[in-house]
This record gives structure tokens, sequence and C-alpha cells, in this order.
């Protein structure tokens, strides 16, 4: 009898320990959670708060938790704990523990420390003064800076940095506002990575035109893709007829008086005292420059398979832009060093000193950047892309010709909100594709372009993209005043933009279109030009 009761007592402790195995625990996760109000227009409210708090009291970071608390409480619902182990856990930690943000932020912090090395070495200062030489108006910094944002086409987190660097002591110099300067990095970045054929957008782009030629798709994408071309025009006539408008056109008029940031919140001008004039010289600045752009691409074609046997057109659209740009951000720095060791103009022992002031310049922009992640994730986990797929998909029947206005609409809201152009590229392409594959080549072409384009459109136009914080943090100006600044004009070219894609849709001619889109926009910056001639600066 107690052999029969040892032996059940066995049994039961055994199917005690299987019932609360890992097993079992795998087994529930299986069945996920799913929040109430997922899938439904709810998912766009945190984005949208954060953003409308940013813009009304001028601060983001606490804009940014506000909508990230939100959205946990969203999809938590009345359960307290849910909804706080969903913002810390998932959110703030998931989106540090990411292997592709974490990459993205070693690069943000590599190249503080490489603009810090620039300064102390006199690199940074021997180049202003040079360019000063060189570039003696305004019109003529603005332009090289565009000319120079075009050229660095391959990344543009890349893009916003390294234009920063260089150019800020030169459009310091004549006295060029540091939110004007914000807003030609940031129009020089994702509008001209997303037609540039070799970029980690194009990359991006192909991966998710599933079933057809994704690079020739993108080709073929670029003549429509009207917001980014029209944002360049807009950049290069604003420039040459020497007008603003809109909240920058007080903060040129106060950097023509000698103020760069307007606002009393400068949260990097204590960073300036860190040049050291009258000791480098213009290659100090221009040698580590030109190594970190040869290191990154070729750190992002070694991440797509370059040297294990892929064409080089391949590679970039195989190339992971974190892991590439953690190379080659990494590789420039040690080059730099020994540069600067061997030319003797920056010891040893303050090289490692820029390691520490290069990671505090960069904080505010990780800290945003982090803050902006987590929310995306808030965004994500209530059914955004599961929204917008359904609506876009319900108008899709009755408005043919209309629809690449409408998906260029839907991707800027989408982008707006959420922060993100490839996520709005990863929801609306794949959609564009089944629709029209097989059936209307030319409109597949144009909607694809109207997805690019809106996506871009909104992620310039959002607080909380992560492009947008780059240029911010390229430029040192505030985040708030960048944001500001440039949203008329992102604005102006949007609504351009909007009326060339419904032209498009019936006309399906880029030769007809594209020349009619230039002259609208041109006509209306002469017309804003010539309403607000009596207060011109």
């Amino acid at each position: 009898m107690k052999e029969k009761v040892k032996s059940l007592g066995w049994k039961i402790a055994l199917f005690l320990l299987l019932a609360t195995s890992p097993l079992n625990v795998y087994a529930a996760e299986a069945v996920e959670y799913e929040a109430k109000l997922f899938g439904t227009a709810w998912a766009l409210v945190p984005p949208l708060i954060a953003i409308v708090l940013a813009l009304i009291t001028k601060e983001v970071y606490s804009a940014l938790f506000i909508g990230i608390a939100f959205g946990g409480i969203l999809y938590g619902g009345l359960n307290l704990e849910r909804s706080i182990n969903h913002i810390f856990q998932d959110g703030l930690i998931g989106s540090l523990s990411d292997s592709y943000n974490m990459g993205i932020l070693i690069f943000l912090v590599i190249l503080g420390i490489l603009v810090s090395m620039m300064n102390k070495a006199g690199g940074s200062a021997a180049f202003g003064e040079w360019a000063t030489k060189h570039i003696k108006t305004r019109v003529g910094v603005q332009l090289a800076t565009i000319a120079l944002g075009v050229l660095l086409f391959i990344d543009d987190y890349f893009n916003c940095l390294t234009v920063g660097s260089v150019m800020r002591p030169v459009t310091d110099k004549q006295n060029v506002s540091r939110a004007k300067l914000s807003y030609l990095i940031d129009a020089t970045a994702a509008p001209i990575c997303i037609i540039a054929p070799i970029s980690s957008w194009a990359a991006a782009v192909t991966g998710f035109v599933k079933g057809e030629d994704g690079f020739s798709v993108f080709i073929q994408a670029i003549p429509y893709n009207f917001y980014a071309i029209l944002t360049i025009v807009t950049m290069v006539v604003i420039t040459l007829m020497k007008f603003d408008y809109g909240p920058m056109k007080l903060h040129e008029k106060n950097a023509l008086n000698g103020d760069i940031y307007t606002t009393p919140d400068r949260p990097y001008a204590n960073n300036e005292g860190d040049t050291v004039r009258g000791k480098g010289k213009v290659i100090d600045l221009i040698f580590p420059i030109v190594v970190l752009i040869i290191s990154c691409v070729i750190g992002m074609v070694y991440t797509g398979g370059l040297f294990s046997g892929e064409d080089i057109i391949t590679a970039f659209s195989q190339s992971d832009a974190s892991i590439g740009l953690v190379y080659g951000s990494f590789c420039a720095l040690i080059v730099t060093i020994f540069f600067y060791l061997i030319r003797k103009v920056l010891p040893f022992r303050v090289a490692m000193s820029c390691v520490p002031e290069g990671f505090k310049v960069m904080v505010p922009a990780i800290l945003i950047l982090s803050l902006a992640w987590t929310l995306k994730s808030m965004t994500d986990s209530l059914g955004a892309a599961e929204f917008v797929q359904a609506a876009l998909e319900g108008s899709a029947a009755g408005l043919l010709n209309f629809l690449p206005a409408i998906i260029f609409f839907v991707g800027c809201v989408l982008a707006f909100a959420s922060g993100t152009s490839w996520g709005t590229f990863g929801i609306l392409i794949p959609i564009v594709t089944a629709v029209f594959a097989g059936k209307d080549h030319q409109m597949m072409i144009m909607s694809i372009s109207a997805c690019m384009a809106g996506a871009v459109c909104g992620d310039h136009c959002s607080p909380i993209s992560d492009t947008t914080i780059m240029a911010s943090a390229g430029a040192q100006c505030n985040h708030v005043n960048h944001v500001t600044t440039q949203l008329p004009y992102a604005v102006t070219v949007a609504a351009v933009s909007f009326v060339s894609y419904i032209i498009a849709g019936f006309v399906k001619s880029v030769v007809i279109v594209l020349p009619i889109a230039i002259i609208m926009m041109v006509g209306i910056l002469i017309v804003i030009k010539n309403r607000t001639a009596k207060t011109s600066i």
C-alpha cells in the first residue's frame, strides 16, 4: 500500500512539474494578447498627442513620454500592470535592445566623438576660415550645403550628421540660422536618398516590392516622386530668391543680427567653446570626413555581401545600414586618431577625452530617438498598420484615378503619426503591388512612387521622426525650432505634390505632369515671396 501511495505521489509531483514547466509557459504565450482597440483609429492617437503637445509646449521629452503612456494605457485597458509592462518592457527596453536601433545609437556616439576631435584638432575652425574666404555670401554657403547634401546620398542618418559637422562652422560665419541649416540638412537627407538608386532607402523600397523587379520599379518611380523633386526645387528657389516665410523668417532675421538660435533654449551652445582656432588645417577636417564616407560605403556593401560575390547593386539592396554605419564610423574613428597623432595636432590623452564629450553632445538626440522608437512600438502594438490597410483597401475600388493622390495623403498621415518612412513603405507598398501587379503597370509605378513621396513627406514634417531628430542634431539646433520652422515649407511642397498626383492619375505621363508640378511650385513660391515682400529680410 505504501508503494502505491509513493508511486501515486511521484505521479502527482511529475504532473505538477509538467503543468508548471516552461512548456506550459510557451503554450500560454502562444496565445498573444491583443488590445481591444487593435486596428482602430485609436492606434494613431498616441503619436498625435505627442506631436500636438510638442508643438504647443515647445518641449519634446515630456510630450513623447505622455504619448507613450497614453499608448500603453490604450493597450492594457483596465489592466494597469499590463500597461506598465508594455510601456517599459515591450516599449522602452525593447526599443533599446533592438540591434538595429542600438547600431544607430552607436553610430551617433561615434559621430559625436569624431566631431569633438575635429574641433579639438582645429580642423573645423580651419575649414570655416577657408570657406569664409572662398564662399563670401549667404546664398553661396546655403547652395554649398545643398550640394554637399545631394552628394552624400548613401544614407539619411549619415547625411544629416556629416553635412551638419562640415557646414555648421561655415553657415555660422555667414550668420545663417541653425533652424535654416537644419532645414537644408533635412531636405537633402530623405528626399535625396529616396530618389538615389544606390542608397539604403532604395534597398528598403526594393525589398517591399514582392513579385516584381524591385530595382527596376524603383528606377521607374523616381520621376513620379514629386515631393522629393519639388523639395529640391523649393530649397534652390528660396535660396536664390533670398526670402523665407513662416517662423523661419524670424530666425533668419535674428541670425542676420548675430543671433543664430533665436530662442533662449540653446542645448548645443556650450559646445562652441570646444573649437580650437589657429591650430589645425583644412585637411584635419577633410581627411576624417573622406575616410568616414569611404569606410561607411564599404561597411554597408560589406553587410550586403559584396565581398561574398554579390554585385554592388545587390549588395546595396541587401545591406544593413545600422551595422554598416557602425563598422564604417568605427574604422574612420581609429584612422582619424592615428592621423592626428602622426600630424601631432591632437595628443592621445586629449583624443580620449573627446569620447565622453562626443557622447554628451549626442545625448539630446539619443533621448529623443529612444522615446520616438518607444512611441512607434506603442503604435505598432495598437495595429496602426492594419487600420491603414483596411481603410486604403476600402477606398481603392471607386477612386482609381485619384488613388495616387489618396495614397500620397495616407502615406503622409501615417509617416507623420508614426515618425517612420520605412514602416510606411512596409505597409503601403505591398498593398499597392497586390492591387495593380499584372493589371495596370503604370498605375502601380505611380502609386508606389506616391507611397514613397507620402512617407518622406510625413517623415519630413513629424517631430518624432528619426531623420528630423538627426537633422536637429547635425545642425545642433533646438529640435522644436527645427520642426516649427520647417513645417510651412514641407506643407507647401506637400500641397503641390498632392495636386500633381491628382493630375498624374488622369494624365499618366510624367513628361507632362513633372514640368507642370515644377511650374506650379515655382509659381506658388513667387506668390509667397511677393505677399511677404513688405516685411522681407
